[in-house]
């Protein structure tokens, strides 16, 4: 190592296991949960919440998978660095690294068209103008510091989470729901005709969990990674599908699904029915949301741009920390920089969609990496999170039946 690499500032190490968390709750919650439940309810009916239930336990082998690999190599552009050390192989490590920011940047410039939309309720300006400042914001908090940036993701997250929470309360308060009506959650075991719309309903709902595995591009800002990464996917995931369930829960005791599943926002409608409050009220929540999604995105990307260099995959200049910020200065203003020409230039709806299937193949790269490392590589550095064989295995197979369905049920 030379002495300029000796002396070149490192990402700072700042997220403890509660902030780590906070950071992983907010990018997996987003604002696709407050649509993705009409969708759900759609298909399911009142099962609506056994497929969010099913959704996080398919889920489950590919979160374990991540763990140990984030666990064995804590460093940032985790998916492209796992790849790499399972195959050796610099083609599928820049395919994986450009998969993953690829999906994040057409994710984060799509959001904040939406994030635009709902603020455009309240501040009545050309939406462009609303564009490039919502996407300058966020960026600029996420130059400012990891600290900094997660702290304002932690606030965001207080805000999204808790809007589902009070409206769970609310409904669990209401005469909405009876202490009779939990037996509806599981459908009678002869009955085999409902199960195609619960299965094709957990297929939707999986979309709903996409954003967990964002915390393994934090690794090196991460204080014990080995540690603290595998549990703050275990809670993420926890907090998450209990979220979902309940919210479900309540949204199909509140309002017929045949009226979830045409609404453009359900739980709007949901809010509506409870309280007889404005929409509004969730219109302002999702400002909230789709912001903070946009700001988990712009930090991930550009961990992965700047960990992609450190690998000699990208210019170097990307790999470069600023000495008073400690965050990957160039590589933030390169990935604010392309979310907006792409947000002010493109309609990205359709490669949004494309985008969910883009973080299916990664998972399945991710499945299959471990699998290969853990028959290849006998040896497990200390202190590492371990799983068994047959969870990537199993993680993989749910991988390709999930992408199977999802391009058959979801249009």
């Amino acid at each position: 190592m030379s002495k300029e690499d000796q002396e070149a500032p490192k990402l700072r190490k700042r997220l403890s296991l509660g902030l780590l968390v906070f950071y992983g709750v907010g990018a997996t919650i987003g604002a696709g949960i407050y649509v993705l439940i009409g969708a759900a309810a759609g298909y399911a009916g009142i099962y609506a919440p056994l497929a969010f239930i099913i959704a996080a336990i398919g889920i489950i082998p590919t979160a374990m998978s991540y763990a140990e690999l984030s666990s064995r190599y804590p460093v940032s552009s985790g998916e492209a660095v796992y790849v790499k050390a399972a195959f050796r192989s610099k083609f599928w490590s820049l395919l994986t690294g450009g998969m993953v920011i690829l999906s994040g940047i057409i994710a984060s410039a799509t959001i904040s068209i939406g994030c635009a939309g709902y603020l455009h309720n309240f501040i009545d300006i050309n939406e462009a103008i609303l564009i490039t400042a919502i996407i300058l914001i966020m960026g600029g908090i996420a130059i400012k510091g990891i600290l900094e940036s997660v702290l304002v993701t932690a606030v965001l997250t207080v805000i999204e989470a808790g809007a589902l929470i009070v409206l769970i309360v609310i409904g669990f308060s209401s005469d909405f729901i009876q202490s009779s009506d939990f037996g509806q959650l599981f459908p009678p075991m002869d009955d085999f005709s409902i199960w195609p719309g619960i299965i094709s309903a957990s297929a939707i709902a999986v979309f709903a969990f996409i954003g967990f595995e964002d915390m393994v591009n934090v690794a090196e800002e991460t204080k014990n990674p080995r540690k603290v990464l595998p549990r703050a996917i275990f809670i993420t995931l926890l907090i998450t599908a209990l979220l979902y369930t309940l919210i479900s829960f309540v949204a199909i005791s509140v309002v017929p699904s045949s009226e979830l599943m045409v609404s453009d926002a359900p739980l709007s409608l949901v809010y509506e029915r409870l309280t007889g409050g404005s929409p509004l009220v969730l219109n302002g929540v999702a400002v909230f949301a789709t912001a903070n999604t946009i700001l988990v995105q712009i930090i991930m990307v550009s961990r992965v741009v700047y960990g992609m260099s450190a690998q000699n995959n990208l210019p170097k200049a990307f790999g470069k920390i600023n000495k008073k910020t400690k965050t990957p200065l160039r590589a933030t203003l390169i990935v604010t920089l392309i979310t907006l020409i792409l947000a002010l230039s493109f309609p990205l709806v359709k490669l949004a969609e494309v985008t969910s299937f883009i973080i299916l193949g990664i998972w399945i790269l991710i499945n299959l990496s471990l699998i290969k490392i853990k028959l290849t590589d006998k040896i497990h550095p200390e202190g590492v999170f371990k799983t068994s064989l047959w969870i990537p295995i199993v993680g993989a197979i749910f991988g390709f039946v999930l992408l199977g369905l999802a391009l058959f049920f979801v249009e």
